[in-house]
């Protein structure tokens, strides 16, 4: 792990021992006690959000992989960025490779997972726009309405030029500028350079149609989530509205969003929710027991997710190996 990451992990657990300090520790464990089996609900539940997500990759040409290899590696995508402290670039070079493995060009493959992420983040930008519009009905104090509203502007800003830049051709320029900061040199070798990936992901967005419906896809798999904030508070004993939900999970996405760069956004992600539990009723306690509910949803789908890939990629070099001998 880098310095920088361990830093930022370092300061979201502070600020996550904090809160639950502070909001009393036996308090918020009998909150997130209240759940019981609502727990397996919710991560049943989050199998929907999976799915339509899954969908809006599977419908990129040049649509060669089954459907169910497609879920899978949007599974694997979701777990390692979930668990693993990579500021949301190591999911989706996992994904490309799990893509390269069942028999799809490294090109092809780079371009459909790049085009999907840029629909993903854009669709995210309109969910949270419908957040900060219910913010604005909700807040009697403005200023955390301005910190959602610039934040999400600079998301959104950060989401437009990721896919102006694709659409012009410049991918081998965006690549040397995460090279500098993320895995930049990862992608490259992985989708078989630059030239090449700029080529297929002119070719995938040809197909306007396929693009419309990926954003289309990722959009509702936005909207699902507050079925399962709604599911997750009502479980833990405090039901609100549809409406409300959908209040808490755009802007507790918008929030996780905007904190990329602290694994998992440990500790903001609580601290968003204490604050906007707040707006609409909802118990410090309670909001952060809502916080542990989704982690926990995150541990009970990620950590399955994380072991079937380390044995898929463990027979893959066992095979390797034996073909190695055979020679």
């Amino acid at each position: 792990m880098k310095r920088g990451a361990i830093i930022a992990l370092m300061l979201g657990l502070a600020l996550f021992i904090g809160l639950v300090i502070h909001e009393g520790i036996a308090s918020v464990a009998d909150a997130l006690a209240a759940a019981g089996w609502g727990l397996l609900l919710v991560a049943t539940y989050h199998l929907l959000p999976l799915l339509l997500d899954s969908s809006a990759l599977a419908v990129l040409p040049p649509r060669r992989h089954r459907f169910g290899t497609v879920l899978r590696a949007r599974w694997i995508n979701e777990s390692v960025n979930g668990l693993l402290p990579v500021a949301q670039m190591g999911g989706p070079l996992v994904m490309v490779r799990q893509l390269v493995q069942d028999g799809g060009r490294a090109d092809q493959a780079g371009a459909v997972v790049t085009v999907a992420t840029t629909q993903q983040m854009l669709s995210q930008a309109v969910f949270a726009a419908i957040g900060i519009v219910l913010l604005a009905a909700y807040a009697g104090d403005r200023t955390l309405m301005w910190v959602l509203l610039i934040g999400s502007a600079l998301f959104a800003a950060n989401a437009t030029w990721f896919y102006y830049l694709q659409r012009r051709g410049l991918f081998a320029r965006l690549a040397r500028m995460l090279s500098k900061v993320a895995s930049g040199r990862e992608w490259l070798d992985l989708t078989g350079g630059a030239e090449a990936l700029d080529v297929a992901v002119q070719s995938v967005y040809r197909h306007a149609g396929a693009v419309r419906a990926s954003f289309a896809l990722n959009l509702a798999g936005w909207l699902a989530g507050t079925g399962e904030v709604w599911l997750a508070l009502y479980s833990l004993g405090h039901p609100v509205s549809l409406l409300d939900a959908l209040f808490l999970e755009s802007l507790g996405q918008a929030i996780r969003g905007i904190a990329f760069l602290i694994p998992g956004a440990l500790g903001v992600q609580e601290g968003g929710y204490v604050l906007l539990g707040a707006m609409v009723g909802v118990p410090a306690d309670t909001a952060l027991a809502l916080s542990l509910t989704k982690r926990a949803r995150e541990l009970l789908l990620g950590l399955p997710g994380l072991l079937s890939w380390q044995i898929h990629e463990g027979r893959r070099l066992h095979r390797a190996h034996i073909a190695g001998a055979e020679r």
